[in-house]
């Protein structure tokens, strides 16, 4: 009577061995895949969000500022009119996208609305050095920008303003009550309807 040939034990345990091995590699290789995909996410929208931002709630009364600007002194409790505030970074190309927009808007309603963008980020055009007013007049030069910019050192106004993305969108009536709010690349539609609303509210 033949016996059956049984398989060795340590055959047995160098293919136990081997897959337990192969698991435990795919496994630490997604887990490093997992980790460099988050420092990436994490990465990117610290390049484009203030974790640190306030809540500016429609209806609230816009908190006042005065800034200097390239078109002159602009104290918020002195302007008679609607205002549309931007807060943008130099460095950040939704902002840069956003000027345009942001341009012909503050033709279009001229005289009816006060336009005025601020810096609101430490970094300058290169997204590392520390921002300066050079960086704010090169940026204004290079874009083309028409209405109103000022540069913000200690981001005061910023702190108060900046919603969590750039460019961050604000618009005050006349009574400076916070009116319309948003962030990011937003639509001349969409700005103009709301501009229109904040209008109607003033007259």
């Amino acid at each position: 009577m033949s016996k059956v040939a049984q398989p060795s034990s340590s055959g047995w345990l160098n293919r136990k061995t081997l897959t337990y091995g192969t698991m435990a590699i795919v496994v630490i290789a997604a887990i490093v895949a997992i980790g460099l995909a988050n420092r990436g996410a994490v990465s990117n929208a610290s390049q484009t969000v203030n974790p640190d931002a306030k809540k500016l709630t429609v209806g609230s009364t816009a908190p006042t500022f005065k800034i200097a600007s390239n078109a002159g002194p602009f104290d918020l409790a002195a302007v008679s009119t609607p205002v549309f505030l931007e807060v943008f970074a130099t460095w950040c190309p939704h902002c840069q996208h956003e000027v345009p927009v942001v341009d012909a808007l503050a033709k279009a309603y001229a005289g009816k609305v006060a336009f005025i963008g601020i810096s609101g980020s430490p970094y300058g055009v290169d997204g590392s050095s520390p921002e300066n007013q050079a960086d704010i007049d090169a940026w204004v030069q290079k874009l083309g920008v028409t209405y109103p910019i000022a540069y913000d050192p200690d981001l005061q106004i910023a702190n108060q303003y900046l919603q969590g993305g750039y460019p961050t969108i604000v618009m005050i009536d006349s009574h400076k009550v916070v009116r319309y709010v948003n962030s990011g690349e937003l639509t001349p539609v969409e700005l103009q309807t709301a501009l229109n609303g904040v209008l109607s509210s003033h007259s």
